[in-house]
């Protein structure tokens, strides 16, 4: 027999969990009787309505115990992603500390910490004020995150203006104040004549004092960041990039201070002064942080130009006329005024008006898209010429444009395979220097030559201040954030990152037929007519009597008649011949329309055509013909055509030196015929849907690693299994949610270009990494001196800050190098 609820108490915390697969009250009350048998529960209110779970317990209870047993009951706890903003990062060993404190945190199962977008992405059921806490504590600083709006991008640009100017404030504080510091010291080891120039106006201890006050006033203003971020990181063992220019900027300065103020404590020989290495050591780092802002402000250029396609205001019909609005006021059903030149405010379905809409936004393609009643249109695009009005059918986080953005931020945001070995690094890296650097001093200390002291000080600060664990940890989110972004820009969405990783390693297309390769529904490709008939005449006959079917030949042809212009005339007697055509009297004439057979059956012979008929079967097409009043009038055929765009992306994808597969539920005949003309590798003819996994799963085996490109719900389960699934935009929800990568062009010649894109923010990626492990492995070793007893070079502290601060901006700026990339030639945008 199980006690009641205990009471609760002052240390009680509240959780709250979701429950998912409750239909009834004794859902409800297993789930209460198994949650209160966990260690620690004090009160539990199970809600069916609401589908959640009020617990109070003791502090210190585990939340994964109660999803456990929530769970052991048959239920689910769904884990819900919450994503924080995260101020005061620096470098690679803040993003390992902010995860490390994060997955401490009950309910947490998964974390990503960016430090490019300086953003956190925390799976589970954990509490968000618990998270905070937890990112509080490791001394950063947080705010919660909603669905990015355009207000949030203004509060956000708004807050890094503000940092940008204050660190321009300080760099031009700390140059101002450097600079005769450095012409002081250094004046008198590079001109000819200053030291003995300094020496008879204001003497060196005078010069000593003027550079102890400038250089203390550089460290207490422009440098205090460093020292309010790095100490007391250090205090707690868990030293970042702040820590080590302050410990090097601090025993640069403490050491001048004794040599200045208390020099009979220094060996003889050892009182010289720094100041010039401190002062100047925080104007080149400060430098180093400006210009990586600016370069950091451009990697999110994407992001900001998709929010920037938002409208502030819509005009709706209401009972009293038509009203501006502010867009948080539209709601679903409302109806939308649109006039030319301006933007679509959201989603919706055209009611009446006739204009043509620039998608150029939301598909990369610069072609402006007729609109007229019926059509859909997206909000962000912009109008052109005419007006129209709308139905708005989404709002909100579910227009196609906030959708967009959602997919490129969690893109941007995402880890790829490659930064787990990063990650590995930069954990210990900051305490590896701060060992190195210590090791460094006692080697020169004990070995060193004379003045012994000075050259351990000096070299030891140069291997604190050259290290830079910023280039390693901006390695490889900018260049995903600007790859990512510039794939956006190119109607190409990368709903996963590590997508991106996949997709470069590809070494077949997988491709299903209808709707990908070709438009995926039947036009009218060949017309020829016999001695005596017109071709719009016969065409017009044909359709007229087609208009009474509803098989999708039929609609095929009487779209062609409406497209050409023609009006159909009214028909009589209409019959459909199982098997065979259908006929029917237009204006008086006998018209019939069915295959070869049909012809037959009626005595008409269509040897004439018999050239004809066997170059359409070869093309994998059926013909059909037609007579009027007994006479053979033409041969037409209607197929499934192939997108205008398809041959070119084919193309490119085989000069990227890739095969390319088509899986297609056709016939064997009409599927090779494909096939031969688009120079595709290999043909997978009379699939079932469910056999599509299995094709997938046989070119894994033969080829490597596969991409599927798909577009019906029926492609979906191929789509997950494929290395990469890559939906057509245009294409069903259910595969666009299935797959890594979205074409929102709807055309294949996407693939090439975003398989090109994945190669070259790879190759970006390998470039950063191996500039910033290369910097670091070779550098560190020279700043500690490993030069000087064959050359006898030594490497000047100032020298480590500006190697230091230029190794961040250059790989900031290779990654921004991605933002030029441009599709192949043979994929055009």
């Amino acid at each position: 027999m199980t006690s009641g609820p205990s009471t609760p108490t002052a240390n009680s915390v509240d959780i709250s969990l979701p429950i998912e697969g409750m239909t009834c009250a004794s859902c409800v009350g297993r789930v209460e009787a198994a949650i209160r048998k966990v260690p620690g529960v004090q009160q539990v209110a199970v809600n069916l309505a609401t589908e959640r779970a009020d617990v109070q317990a003791t502090a210190g209870t585990s939340v994964n115990a109660l999803v456990q047993a929530i769970e052991k009951v048959g239920f689910d706890v769904p884990s819900n992603t919450i994503e924080l903003s995260i101020e005061g990062m620096s470098c690679a060993s803040c993003v390992s500390r902010v995860e490390a404190a994060l997955r401490k945190v009950e309910g947490v199962q998964e974390v990503n910490v960016n430090l490019a977008t300086e953003k956190a992405s925390i799976r589970g059921v954990a509490d968000t004020a618990a998270l905070e806490a937890a990112v509080e504590a490791a001394g950063y600083d947080v705010r919660p995150m909603g669905a990015t709006s355009a207000a949030d991008m203004q509060e956000s640009d708004a807050r890094k203006d503000a940092e940008r100017e204050q660190l321009m404030r300080d760099l031009l504080l700390a140059v101002a104040l450097s600079l005769p510091v450095f012409v002081l010291e250094m004046g008198t080891h590079l001109v000819p004549g200053m030291h003995a120039l300094i020496d008879r106006t204001i003497g060196m201890q005078a010069s000593w004092l003027v550079q102890f006050l400038l250089t203390t006033l550089v460290l207490l203003f422009p440098g205090r960041r460093f020292y309010q971020k790095g100490l007391p990181l250090l205090m707690r063992m868990a030293p970042d990039m702040n820590s080590l220019v302050a410990v090097g900027t601090l025993a640069a300065y403490g050491y001048s201070v004794v040599a200045t103020f208390a020099p009979g404590m220094l060996p003889d020989g050892t009182v010289n002064v720094y100041y010039e290495a401190a002062a100047v050591i925080v104007a080149l780092i400060l430098l180093g942080r400006f210009l990586e802002a600016q370069a950091k402000g451009r990697t999110s250029a994407a992001i900001r130009r998709l929010i920037g396609l938002q409208p502030r205001t819509a005009r709706i019909k209401r009972s009293a006329g038509v009203q501006e609005v502010p867009l948080a006021e539209v709601i679903m059903g409302d109806v939308v005024e649109v006039r030319p030149g301006e933007r679509v405010p959201v989603d919706g379905e055209v009611l009446e008006g006739e204009s043509y809409v620039d998608e150029s936004m939301i598909s990369g393609e610069p072609v402006p898209v007729a609109k007229g009643a019926g059509a859909q249109v997206v909000g962000g695009t912009v109008n052109q010429t005419g007006s129209f009005s709308f139905r708005v059918t989404a709002v909100g986080a579910d227009t196609v444009l906030s959708q967009i953005i959602r997919m490129v931020e969690q893109a941007q945001g995402s880890k790829l395979p490659i930064q787990a070995m990063v990650d590995r690094v930069t954990r210990w890296f900051v305490p590896a220097v701060m060992a190195a650097a210590l090791l460094t001093f006692l080697i020169w200390l004990v070995w060193g030559p004379s003045p012994a002291l000075t050259y351990a000080l000096v070299n030891a600060v140069a291997v604190l201040i050259i290290a830079c664990p910023c280039a390693m940890g901006l390695a490889t989110p900018t260049s995903i954030m600007v790859g990512t972004g510039r794939g956006a820009e190119l109607g190409v969405l990368f709903r996963k990152g590590d997508a991106l990783q996949r997709l470069r390693d590809a070494t077949v297309v997988a491709v299903d037929k209808t709707g990908t390769l070709t438009e995926g529904r039947p036009v009218l490709t060949d017309l020829e007519v016999t001695q005596g008939f017109a071709q719009d005449e016969v065409l017009g006959l044909v359709a007229a009597v087609e208009s009474r079917s509803e098989h999708p030949i039929a609609r095929a042809l009487v779209r062609a008649a409406q497209e050409k212009g023609l009006q159909l005339p009214e028909v009589s007697e209409f019959e459909s011949v199982t098997g065979f055509g259908v006929h029917a009297r237009v204006e008086g004439r006998r018209v019939e329309v069915g295959a070869d057979r049909y012809m037959h059956r009626l005595g008409v012979d269509v040897s004439i055509f018999q050239p004809t008929a066997q170059r359409l079967a070869q093309e994998g097409k059926s013909p059909l013909y037609a007579s009027v009043d007994g006479q053979l009038a033409c041969i037409v055929a209607v197929a499934d055509s192939i997108k205008k765009t398809t041959p070119q992306a084919i193309k490119a994808l085989h000069e990227l030196g890739l095969k390319v597969a088509m899986v297609s539920g056709d016939n064997q005949r009409s599927a090779q015929a494909i096939a031969q003309q688009l120079n595709i590798d290999e043909v997978f003819a009379e699939v079932l849907p469910d056999g599509k996994v299995d094709i997938v799963r046989k070119l894994r085996q033969e080829h490597g690693v596969v991409a599927f490109v798909g577009d019906g719900i029926n492609d979906a389960p191929a789509l997950a299994e494929s290395d990469v699934g890559i939906a057509i935009g245009t294409g069903t929800d259910i595969a666009i949610e299935a797959a890594d990568v979205v074409l929102m062009s709807g055309k294949l010649d996407g693939v090439p270009t975003a398989i090109a894109l994945s190669r070259a923010t790879i190759g970006n990626i390998r470039q950063n990494l191996f500039w910033a492990f290369v910097y670091n492995t070779a550098l560190i070793p020279v700043a500690a001196g490993a030069l000087y007893p064959v050359w006898g070079i030594l490497l000047s502290p100032i020298f480590a800050a500006g190697a230091m601060a230029m190794s961040s901006v250059f790989v900031l700026g290779n990654a921004l190098r991605l933002r030029g990339f441009e599709p192949l030639q043979g994929a055009g945008k």
